[in-house]
């Protein structure tokens, strides 16, 4: 190979090398910003804004909102902790990531944060990033990005705040200061049905909000959680239906409103549960 030749060839390769490393800056830099359409099940959050999430984006933002109201933290940490997992993994519970990072967050087994198994999980990463959170001293008064640095210590320290916005639409929703605010489309094949569906929903509510929330199963078909106040009931209400996919639920009634997974929308309904209550019903077998 003559000297041009080779020249040329690794001038080629720098430019290539170049370009991935662009589109890997990019790419980090955007975050979850950069979405597929999305197809088939999907959520809609109106609480003094709009977001549309996936199934399993909307699931996991319901887990973390849960959490961190289970903790006793301030709805203000709800908003950096969603605007952290929006930004790290676009609300999605990834396997892998950069380096050895895990999981809703990206966090990684060697800085400490647990095993992957564990940061695999997005309760037990939730609880974590709250721990950390709660020590930064000030966090409260800081910007969202700000407070979210302070954690994740990330290469980019100003990528958080673009989620913002999103992040506190989605916390008034989460937290019971909207009524009716998370409406989602559910497939006609739930991933499961009956006794098993009605079982998985009471452990994940007992897991997301603490064994104080517990839900009476009406039959093999259905549960009633008791909620103290209205705000409480449509925190209960928004979780079960951000959940409707992965638990197979059918329908969900709060006060004089219905959801159901054939419309996927909140509509009046006669058929009120008693005050105080949040009725859910699942998927009949087969």
């Amino acid at each position: 190979m003559s000297v041009r030749t080779r020249a040329v060839v690794a001038g080629g390769v720098v430019v290539v090398l170049v370009a991935v490393v662009g589109v890997w800056i990019v790419l980090r830099q955007l975050g979850g910003n950069l979405r597929l359409p999305l197809a088939g099940r999907t959520c809609t959050v109106q609480a003094d804004g709009r977001v549309t999430l996936d199934a399993d984006q909307m699931a996991n933002a319901a887990t973390i909102a849960a959490i961190g109201i289970q903790r006793e933290m301030p709805e203000r940490a709800v908003v950096v902790a969603l605007a952290t997992a929006y930004q790290e993994s676009g609300l999605r519970n990834l396997a892998g990531g950069d380096r050895d990072s895990v999981g809703l967050f990206q966090q990684r087994p060697s800085q400490g944060w647990g095993t992957p198994e564990q940061i695999g999980d997005p309760r037990y990463a939730a609880r974590r990033f709250y721990t950390a959170l709660k020590k930064v001293r000030g966090w409260e008064r800081m910007r969202v990005t700000d407070a979210a640095q302070r954690v994740q210590r990330s290469a980019f320290p100003e990528a958080y705040q673009k989620w913002a916005d999103e992040s506190e639409v989605l916390t008034r929703a989460l937290v019971g200061h909207a009524t009716g605010a998370v409406a989602c489309t559910v497939g006609r094949d739930p991933a499961m049905r009956g006794e098993a569906a009605t079982s998985a929903l009471n452990r994940g509510l007992s897991l997301d909000w603490g064994a104080a929330t517990a839900a009476a199963a009406a039959d093999l078909t259905g549960l009633t959680v008791p909620a103290a106040d209205e705000r409480r009931g449509w925190r209960y209400a928004h979780w079960l239906v951000s959940h409707a996919h992965d638990h197979g639920v059918k329908r969900v009634r709060f006060g004089d409103l219905e959801w159901t997974a054939r419309n996927g929308t909140w509509d009046r309904t006669d058929d009120a549960p008693a005050a105080g209550r949040v009725v859910a019903e699942v998927f009949a077998e087969g």
